[in-house]
């Protein structure tokens, strides 16, 4: 299956047309790209990581930082997290993560990684996270796994000036894709814990460890495996935003009690169910 994009642009290809028609995008056509979703889940294997260049267009990265300016002076200028598509209604987060072209991509990607088929009822959990003022600086180096196999991650405002610009830091392939939750459990109170988080911070800070930096570039879309990957970010001058928007998706435990109960903090502060929607009363 070809990695397809946002374009507003009716582009012409021998792939059939697939439309978006979701709030915050609007009618638009996808293109298929090459090179094909299996080389670039190769590429996740070899390198860690992948890039989609110019994923969404001008317009479309004006509107969502639009969607941000509009955030950021709400929250105070200062650090903020927005979890799940109902608290991102109409932003253009909100679209891509309802994208069913999208969401085919990341599925695409979640099977080539794992051999299997990632649970029926799943749906892409978009965040946005805004680094900013004193309180974004405590969220740098918080070195942890995701939940799922695939995170996207689209930056909507990236620093360009000063010695940290919150660039993306990883650790690719700590760990294997496990499907046994309580294993998973285990693994993450090991090496996801504060004391090594912390000691993990140190030893890249004094360079006594090597994890690949990248420097993002707004509007480009980056692919990595969340789960297997150690990845945090490295800090900004307070004075200047760092906004993303992440995509996760392929959570290999969607089904378990175990992980629902012991794992999943974000979205029980977020108050979210399991599928990162708020609960019916």
């Amino acid at each position: 299956m070809p990695i397809l994009r946002a374009d507003q642009d009716t582009i012409r290809t021998n792939a059939p047309n697939l439309h978006m028609c979701h709030e915050g995008l609007g009618m638009s056509e996808v293109t298929a790209m090459e090179p094909s979703a299996a080389a670039y889940a190769a590429e996740i294997d070899r390198k860690g990581y992948t890039v989609i260049e110019h994923y969404i267009s001008p317009e479309q990265l004006e509107r969502g930082r639009a969607f941000i300016n509009q955030q950021a002076a709400t929250h105070g200028h200062e650090y903020f997290a927005i979890h799940g598509i109902e608290a991102l209604g109409g932003s253009l987060i909100a679209g891509l993560a309802l994208s069913q072209p999208f969401k085919e991509t990341l599925t695409e990607l979640y099977r080539l990684q794992t051999g299997r088929e990632p649970a029926v009822t799943e749906q892409i959990f978009p965040v946005i996270r805004c680094l900013q003022g004193r309180s974004g600086l405590k969220q740098s180096h918080f070195y942890h796994f995701d939940a799922t196999a695939v995170t996207a991650l689209l930056p909507l405002y990236i620093p360009t000036e000063g010695e940290h610009c919150g660039d993306l830091i990883i650790f690719p392939s700590v760990r294997r894709i496990r499907f046994n939750a309580l294993r998973n459990v285990i693994e993450k109170a090991v090496l996801h814990n504060t004391a090594s988080q912390k000691l993990v911070a140190f030893a890249v800070r004094r360079g006594w460890l090597k994890p690949i930096r990248l420097k993002l570039e707004p509007g480009n879309l980056y692919l990595f495996s969340g789960y297997r990957s150690l990845h945090a970010n490295d800090e900004c001058d307070p004075a200047t935003l760092r906004a993303t928007a992440l995509f996760h998706f392929g959570n290999p435990h969607h089904e378990s009690l175990v992980a629902r109960h012991l794992l999943g903090t974000n979205k029980r502060k977020a108050k979210l169910d399991h599928n990162g929607l708020k609960p019916v009363n």
